[in-house]
């Protein structure tokens, strides 16, 4: 069996005295979309920003093809092939469209197909064409959350972490994000998805997880979560 491209491991993570996880393990093959879905404070952007190396963990091993990562910094896991669109968008308000994305390619020397990343991305955000020179905060909340992918997708990661894309968006806006995230995926990148609209994310995802409290309460096939009566329950209004 061909193993996962991220591997999560009984990990646990504190801020200070509290934990905010609590020894949660999750896998993720390559060229599927993973959801993580679960109350507010349940942990889900924990998880992310342990995997890209904005936190430490306390205990526990993130593995990602094959190799320990784990507590490295975060640039050397954007050089190993994982870039995170952070909650929030996280762009760089004072720069423009133009400068935000050459940011995301910080760490390429491949020119080429630096420049041929840059025109896939506007291809699939065409908005950011029609905007290249504009300062990045002056940009929509929709477009903001289009600059936030687009600027990930530059480093040409090979696993994308996505932290709320949808929040605070229009519903049109949600939908065009999330047919965007199906065409990222159809081209080859994997996906870790955290999302507040568990009706959309589980729509797009192969598989997801449950988090309650620093702790997996559920994982199955997105389909049969979204069946789920516990599921519709708590996440889905049903």
């Amino acid at each position: 069996m061909i193993p996962p491209l991220l591997e999560v491991r009984d990990l646990h993570v504190r801020y200070g005295a509290v934990a905010a996880l609590a020894g949660i393990s999750i896998s993720v093959r390559e060229g599927e979309i993973v959801t993580l879905i679960g109350a507010n404070g349940a942990g889900k952007s924990t998880t992310l920003r342990a995997v890209s190396g904005l936190l430490r963990p306390a205990s526990g091993s993130i593995l990602f093809a094959g190799e320990e990562i784990g507590g490295a910094p975060p640039h050397r896991i954007v050089a190993r092939g994982i870039a995170h669109a952070p909650e929030g968008r996280g762009i760089f308000a004072n720069l423009t469209v133009d400068e935000n994305l050459a940011l995301g390619a910080y760490a390429r020397k491949d020119r080429a197909a630096i420049a041929a990343d840059r025109e896939r991305a506007l291809e699939l955000f065409p908005r950011l064409r029609e905007r290249p020179a504009q300062n990045a905060g002056t940009l929509s909340g929709g477009e903001q959350q289009m600059l936030a992918i687009a600027r990930a997708l530059m480093a040409r990661p090979r696993l994308l972490l996505l932290d709320e894309p949808s929040l605070g968006l229009a519903p049109q806006i949600v939908q065009t994000i999330f047919r965007i995230l199906r065409e990222i995926n159809a081209a080859g990148t994997t996906i870790l998805l955290v999302e507040q609209n568990a009706h959309m994310a589980l729509e797009i995802a192969h598989h997801g997880y449950v988090i309650e409290v620093g702790k997996i309460a559920l994982r199955d096939s997105a389909a049969n979560l979204a069946k789920s009566d516990e599921v519709r329950k708590a996440y889905l209004g049903g």
